[in-house]
Order: C-alpha cells, then sequence, then structure tokens
C-alpha cells in the first residue's frame, strides 16, 4: 500500500526506478564517500568537495564549505565523520543567513511605507507572473490592500495572464496596450495606488535575457522611475548553476533586494539556492512550491539545508496541515473514531481536507526522496475522482454502515461509479485500514489527535 497507490502499474514502475535513482542524494553519498573512516581528514574533505559539486553546489560555494568544516576541525581538534552530517548541515544553514541577512520570516510588511512597491524581474519563463500572482493573494491574506501593474507589455499574452491572476485573488490591476512604455504604466500603477491608499503595489516585468543590453537599460529605467522599495530577483531553482551566473549580473546592473526561488516542487535539491545566496550576497525571500494560489512561502534557510542534503522538507508539509486544522472537526472525529463509527461520510470529509492541502505530487515532493522520482510521473488533482465517485454511489444506509457492503451492494455500486468490483473491493480495504490506522493514532498525546489532518488511505487515491 502506501502513497503509490495512487499510480497505476506503469507509472508505479516508472517511480521505483526514480525512487532508486534519487537514493543518489547529498546525504547518501556522503555517507558512502566516508565509510569505514573515523576522523574527518584531507582524503574526507576530498571526497565531500567531489559530492557537493556533483550535488549542484556551485564550486566557489563548495570550497567555502570546506573551508570552514577545515577551521571547525582544526579548532576542534578531532572531528568524526558520524558528525560531518550535522555540522554540514549546520555550515549550510549558517551560509544561507550570514552577515546578520533575516531571510524570509513571514509575509509582513515594514511599517511606515505606503504604498509599498515592489519590482519584479527574471528572465524568460521563470514563473515572475505566477509568482506575482501568488505574493498577491498572500499579502491579501494577511489583511493588506494590493494593486498590480501589467509592466510586460513586450511578451504576447503576459497582460492577459496576470489579469486573470488579479481576478483569482480579485485585485485591481493597471494596464495598457501591448508595446506600452513599461516605464509609463508602472508610473501609473503608483499614482493610482497612491490615490486609492494601496498597501501594497506589485509590478511585472518583461523576461529579458542578461545579454540582452537594451531590455537591462529599460529595466534600470524602470527602476529609476518609480523607485521601488523593494526589487526581486525571480529565478527557475531547476536551472542549477545557470542560475547562480543569472543571478550575479542582474545584480550587478539592479542591485536587487532579494531572490524568490521557484519550481522547487520539481526535479531540484536546491544547491543552487545555497551558490546563489553566496555568490550575490542577496537574501532568498520566497520559494515557490507548486502551482496552487498559495503554493509560495517565505524561506527557511534550516529547511533548505534539509532539501539540499536530500531531508525533504516534512516541516512545511506538516505546516501546510495544521493551517486547515479545525479543532471542532478535530473533536469531533476523536469521538466517532472512540466509538468506532468512523464511515464513509468521514472518510469522504478527510478526502476534502486533503484535497484543500493542494497538489497530491507538490505534497509528495516535501517527503525525502520523493520529489525528484515524481519528475516524469503526472499526478493529477483528480487523483481522488473515482473513490469519490464510488462512496457517492452509496446510499446514506451504506456510507454509514460500511459492514451491510456486501457482494450486490458492491456491484451496484461499481456499475453507478463507473468502475469495477474490484476498485469497490480496494476501497473497502483501504477504508478498513484507515479506519485501524485512526484509532491507532487516538494514543498519541494522551489520548488526543495529532493537530493537522487526517491522512486517510495512504493506501490509495486513483483505483484505476
Amino acid at each position: 500500500m502506501g502513497l503509490f497507490g495512487l499510480f497505476s502499474k506503469k507509472k508505479k514502475e516508472t517511480l521505483d526506478e526514480g525512487l532508486s535513482k534519487t537514493k543518489e542524494n547529498v546525504f547518501s553519498k556522503l555517507a558512502r564517500a566516508v565509510a569505514g573512516r573515523s576522523t574527518v581528514d584531507d582524503s574526507v574533505l576530498d571526497e565531500l568537495e567531489d559530492v557537493l559539486v556533483t550535488s549542484d553546489v556551485g564550486v566557489e560555494t563548495t570550497l567555502k564549505i570546506i573551508r570552514r568544516i577545515e577551521e571547525r576541525a582544526a579548532r576542534d581538534k578531532y572531528v568524526s565523520t558520524s558528525e560531518l552530517t550535522g555540522i554540514l548541515r549546520s555550515e549550510i544553514a549558517s551560509l544561507l543567513t550570514e552577515n546578520g541577512s533575516t531571510d524570509g520570516e513571514s509575509f509582513a510588511l515594514p511599517a511606515g511605507k505606503k504604498p509599498y512597491v515592489i519590482m519584479v524581474v527574471g528572465v524568460n519563463g521563470v514563473g515572475k507572473t505566477t509568482t506575482i500572482g501568488k505574493l498577491a493573494y498572500q499579502f491579501k491574506q494577511q489583511g493588506y490592500s494590493v494593486m498590480l501593474g501589467a509592466g510586460d507589455t513586450f511578451r504576447a499574452a503576459a497582460i492577459e495572464q496576470l489579469d486573470i491572476w488579479a481576478k483569482r485573488v480579485d485585485v485591481p490591476i493597471i494596464r495598457q496596450h501591448m508595446s506600452a512604455d513599461p516605464a509609463s504604466v508602472a508610473f501609473d500603477t503608483l499614482s493610482a495606488a497612491v490615490k486609492a491608499g494601496t498597501d501594497v503595489v506589485i509590478i511585472d516585468t518583461a523576461g529579458r535575457l542578461a545579454v540582452d543590453e537594451e531590455m537591462m537599460r529599460e529595466i534600470e529605467e524602470i527602476k529609476r522611475a518609480i523607485r521601488p522599495s523593494e526589487t526581486l530577483f525571480v529565478v527557475d531553482s531547476m536551472t542549477g548553476q545557470d542560475a547562480v551566473n543569472t543571478a550575479k549580473t542582474f545584480n550587478e546592473r539592479l542591485d536587487f533586494d532579494g531572490v524568490v526561488l521557484t519550481k522547487l516542487d520539481g526535479d531540484t535539491r536546491g544547491g543552487a539556492a545555497l551558490s546563489i545566496r553566496t555568490v550575490v550576497d542577496k537574501p532568498i525571500k520566497f520559494v515557490g512550491m507548486g502551482e496552487k494560489m498559495d503554493a509560495l512561502d517565505v524561506f527557511h534557510p534550516d529547511r533548505m539545508a534539509d532539501r539540499i542534503l536530500g531531508m525533504g522538507d516534512i516541516v512545511s508539509l506538516v505546516e501546510r496541515a495544521q493551517q486547515l486544522y479545525d479543532e471542532r472537526e478535530a473533536k469531533r472525529l476523536e469521538e466517532r473514531i472512540a466509538k468506532d463509527q468512523f464511515d464513509f461520510n468521514d472518510f469522504l470529509a478527510q478526502i476534502q481536507q486533503i484535497k484543500k492541502m493542494g497538489n497530491i505530487k507538490d505534497l509528495a515532493a516535501m517527503i525525502p526522496g520523493v520529489g525528484k522520482a515524481l519528475k516524469d510521473i503526472d499526478i493529477k488533482d483528480d487523483a481522488f475522482k473515482s473513490i469519490e465517485a464510488i462512496i457517492y454511489s452509496m446510499t446514506p444506509e451504506e456510507r454509514a454502515k460500511p459492514h451491510i457492503l456486501d457482494g450486490h451492494r458492491r456491484k451496484r455500486i461499481a456499475l453507478g461509479s463507473g468502475t469495477s468490483v474490484q476498485d469497490v473491493n480496494k476501497l473497502l480495504t483501504q477504508f478498513t485500514q484507515t479506519r485501524k490506522m485512526m484509532k491507532t493514532l487516538q494514543g498519541f498525546k494522551g489520548g488526543k489527535m495529532p493537530k493537522m489532518p487526517k491522512m486517510p488511505f495512504m493506501g490509495g487515491g486513483k483505483l484505476r
């Protein structure tokens, strides 16, 4: 069973292959490199250097880490290989926050600056417009009023794309026609925001290559025209060390204030994050973890260190679950489980809770060793569709009394849901296992359920 019951047999085979390859993360490479050695010496550090460079941590950053570990080994006189992973994690986290930088703690904005103007820049295709939509959503959730400026007047459909996000988030947008002067759009947006008393202004800009001198001069002119409170450089984390070089060039021209890393839910360990932070000496402020509107989070150095080492991001997964925690519903569920009354109505409710957490692929990517393996596997938002169809095909009595589901009823349910009797039987098995799991979980913390939505049926979603 397990989470991978969501996939077809063919997809599962692909996943298994991917998982096998994924085992070679920084953590496992390091363990193999120091096997049979007790102390950290020059040969171990040479192995560590190779491990980091081949794990998408840039050469410059790798050498800085090695120097720090050398200094620590010299200071402590003795450093065992068993301590190396912990030391490495500590040094990576330290590099991500050095020089007193306070990498993202919340979406709160500085007081006394209204409107707070954010200009978003980067190359083509990194997810700038999507990031703007997510930022607008997060700021609005914090109680701020937001206005968007459609400053990308170069790319076809860019204005329409931002307009769609504005409608989704329900915030105003200032726009002009294609080929309009982007500096003029930005200035008009700022003027409208001042007049309306808006808290936050976010300006989109056209994607541009750092080698395009004319486009780089244009973005410099936009910045001079509006004097933004903050300039954010958006970068696709999957581009690896190329992202570092691009960040360096953009920073030399714009002196941006912070970085947004996108597509961290994809095939990446986050090594580029460390290199960018080290090379440009600017804080990483936000990270994009999926396609959903709320799939943007503040940057957490410790969690990124875990990710680089191949330890996943379980903390973020739990936090996302806790955001949806409903104390009254949890108490009701606890009582039903205690009385052995957990039924398909409760089961269905738990599915709805999990769906609210986001795309299953995005959630699974937070589990150590899974993200990379899922790269080529299509997991859609309707992964639970067949389960829901089966439950909805049950009568109210059958949902409340699963034990009455005999062969005749199962055949009728399969026909009504467009599935097979085998699928119905599989769901009933999963339901029984979930029921037992819930009963076991009730023993946590003096009989209280953990404060997060329950994860039903870790044995399956899509049945066929």
